[in-house]
């Protein structure tokens, strides 16, 4: 009987059904304060940094002046409208890692417009002709991978990946085709003394325009997710492919459709970030925010409103480390060794609101092993 009890796994993992909204956030704080104290012991032991310095930093960094507080919620803006851009379709199980170059799409489609048109059309026209363009080039972006993956059934995940290469290298050329001077390897401020083509300032505030359209998005795809019969459509594909085409819903035309609201959206990030705050264009404009749009969305279980408080955190302590390697004199590196170890813990915590461990009762296991003994005698 000893034998057959070593045999018993000390432990055992069972997925979690219908986790409350409050469990899921005391999971996630949990795991936010072991990261503050794992993030503490690695100052303490590596600079001899009092750590709550560096947390005062860290939201100095993000929240100390007003220009940082506007600069904080444009951020937090652009990767929440890459988020809710890649919702839809990770909704539907296609895994669209394209985002970056969706927006850089949109982005060269912005810039194109502005320089091209800029000296011809009037201002409000030039504006809607760059959006529509932005917005359409980030569509069309969309739609390739879609349609190969409806037609072929292609892997979506690596089509749209090396998509992000193709966007960047055509950025990359059309960048030295508009330098500005030339040999100098950039564009510079597009129509900078007629700001033709730029976003117009709301109570004097450059980056209220970008919030308010992104507020308006969140609205808008989290109806559209929820009580749409296109919302309905997709997750139904995502749940079941089968079942989708055996209740008349046509898979191919689901998966075009929302590959073509996906890229829409980035277009009109790419568009925000050209005419509204940047006013150039460049290969690292996206900065990297279509990744991490990825684990925003993943984050928030494809809740459009969860992604506004996953963008805010993610940026406080994106722009609050940066301001740790400033403050201090210290190497960039170590603001990053900062970053990785928060995102460690959040993203981990993500296994417990999932799984529940479950461990080995011992003496419930030896009672009924005795009495099957009894038994037997």
């Amino acid at each position: 009987m000893q034998g057959k009890e070593n045999h018993v796994p000390l432990f055992h993992i069972t997925k979690r059904t219908d986790v409350p909204w409050y469990k899921v956030w005391i999971i996630r704080g949990i795991a936010i304060l072991l990261a503050l104290l794992a993030c503490a012991l690695v100052c303490g032991t590596a600079t001899g940094i009092n750590p709550l310095e560096v947390y005062a930093s860290i939201f100095q960094g993000a929240f100390g002046s007003v220009r940082k507080t506007w600069v904080t919620l444009q951020n937090t803006a652009i990767l929440l409208c890459i988020a809710l851009a890649l919702t839809p379709a990770f909704k539907m199980h296609f895994w669209n890692i394209g985002g970056e170059g969706q927006v850089l799409i949109g982005a060269l489609a912005s810039a194109a417009c502005m320089i091209y048109f800029g000296a011809g059309l009037p201002n409000w026209l030039l504006i809607l002709v760059t959006a529509l363009c932005a917005i359409a080039a980030g569509a069309f972006w969309g739609f390739i991978p879609a349609l190969f993956k409806a037609r072929f059934n292609t892997n979506e995940t690596l089509f749209t990946l090396m998509m992000n290469y193709v966007a960047t290298q055509l950025v990359a050329y059309f960048v030295i085709v508009w330098e500005v001077p030339k040999g100098s390897g950039k564009v510079g401020i597009i129509n900078q003394a007629t700001e033709a083509g730029w976003l117009p300032q709301i109570a004097g505030q450059k980056y209220l325009l970008n919030i308010l359209v992104v507020a308006a998005l969140t609205i808008f795809i989290f109806i559209y997710l929820k009580y749409s019969k296109h919302g309905y459509e997709i997750a139904v594909v995502g749940e079941s492919e089968r079942t989708a085409e055996y209740i008349g819903i046509s898979v191919r035309r689901v998966i075009v459709r929302t590959m073509l609201l996906s890229g829409a959206l980035c277009g009109i990030t790419g568009f925000l970030l050209v005419s509204g705050t940047d006013h150039t264009i460049t290969t690292t404009l996206a900065a990297g925010r279509g990744f991490t749009g990825v684990m925003v969305s993943w984050l928030s279980k494809f809740n459009p409103l969860w992604m506004i408080l996953t963008s805010l955190f993610l940026v406080f302590f994106d722009r609050g480390a940066s301001e740790i390697s400033t403050q201090f004199a210290l190497n960039q590196s170590f603001s990053d060794i900062i970053t990785g170890i928060i995102l460690f813990f959040i993203i981990g915590s993500e296994f417990f609101v999932s799984y529940r461990i479950q461990f080995r009762h011992k003496e419930p296991a030896a009672a009924e092993a005795k009495g099957k003994e009894d038994e037997h005698v």
